[in-house]
């Protein structure tokens, strides 16, 4: 009986086809999983940098529109079991000759977090550079906001692709930009287990203000669940067209090597083997496939994190929770698409294929 392994090398251009529409759909899911969640990651870095607790405005659809009065900083960090208290301006505006740019206002407190690599740290009326943009820009003495120059007094680099890309600044001038007090506040607290008593104190303050656990707030984000629900519907795309394009070349083989499982079964054979020998020869390719699908994906995701263009606003990474996920899903497709031509083939009379002259 013919092996899997020869049975694949006797049938190279269709394998070659099957082995082609498979790496595209896995590196297609590898991508897709990776790009958002990589988003999730970094802003969900930014938040968690130094929050317990984050403010927010009541019922903003995102943290860029909410407007909260920066003057109750001092009240929340008189609060018992706070620690300290960070007032950020989430904003974006267009930087000659960039289209978009991430812009941040942060309090004093905050500027510690980020690790000047030259300069110092921003006076009123001036910005710091994240080292991609500093790069991108060439190196600019001045940027222009809202047609206010704002002199470049420093630049630091961040693990985080949204702040390594942008603009940072000092609370006030980033209020003159937006024209708005604060969007968030983040707290630190001294007690993890006071976070329910600080968070009800908060809530009282005022009836516009919401306050939330960082994670309980990640894990409600509505953007977040539209990246989310977007790159699964996309993937499962890509999954089914992935099982399509199996489906349409097994039963092509399966046409092909009606003669071999005619004469299996006029041997002897039973369906379920035949049924493996095919399941077999479709798992040889969906591993390859995984894995050369895996090499292209870290490669393009490569690509993109240092690309000029992006600015480090994607930044993917392949996890190993990622990696087990899509092995998963690549041994399911290559099952679901082969199965159907397998059973197919398993029924072969042999009888026919005599009295048709073994056409």
């Amino acid at each position: 009986m013919i092996t899997p392994l020869k049975a694949l090398r006797k049938n190279r251009f269709k394998t070659a086809l099957i082995f082609i529409s498979m790496s595209v759909s896995i590196s297609a899911i590898f991508l897709i999983s990776a790009i958002s969640g990589g988003v999730v990651s970094m802003y969900s870095a930014m938040l968690k940098t130094d929050g317990d607790i984050i403010v927010t405005q009541r019922g903003i659809a995102d943290t860029f529109f909410s407007d909260i009065n920066r003057s109750l900083l001092h009240s929340i960090a008189q609060l018992h079991g706070v620690k300290e208290v960070n007032g950020l301006i989430l904003g974006a505006a267009p930087v000659d000759p960039l289209p978009i740019v991430g812009i941040y206002g942060v309090s004093e407190g905050r500027f510690k977090g980020y690790h000047l690599t030259q300069g110092r740290y921003p006076n009123a009326g001036e910005a710091m550079l994240g080292s991609k943009i500093y790069e991108t820009l060439k190196h600019p003495k001045i940027i222009t906001l809202s047609k206010k120059a704002f002199p470049v007094s420093g630049v630091f680099k961040s693990r985080i692709g949204f702040e390594d890309g942008g603009v940072v600044m000092d609370l006030q001038s980033a209020g003159m930009v937006f024209h708005k007090s604060a969007s968030i506040f983040l707290l630190t607290l001294s007690d993890l287990g006071e976070s329910t008593a600080i968070i009800n104190q908060i809530n009282a303050m005022q009836p516009d203000l919401e306050a939330k656990t960082t994670d309980s707030f990640i894990d409600s984000y509505n953007q977040f669940k539209i990246i989310k629900t977007s790159s699964d519907v996309i993937g499962a795309m890509a999954f089914l067209m992935g099982i399509l394009g199996i489906v349409s070349m097994m039963s092509m083989v399966v046409n092909d090597r009606k003669s071999e499982f005619g004469i299996m079964r006029s041997i002897g054979l039973s369906s379920s083997v035949i049924i493996f020998k095919l399941l077999s020869e479709t798992l040889i390719i969906a591993v390859i496939a995984f894995a050369v699908a895996w090499g292209v994906s870290e490669g393009v995701l490569d690509l993109i994190k240092h690309a000029d263009k992006f600015q480090g606003y994607i930044n993917g990474e392949i996890t190993i929770g990622l990696l087990i996920k899509v092995f998963v899903v690549s041994v399911i497709m290559a099952l679901f698409g082969t199965l159907m031509p397998a059973i197919y083939a398993s029924r072969i009379d042999p009888m026919s294929l005599i009295q048709k002259g073994g056409a």
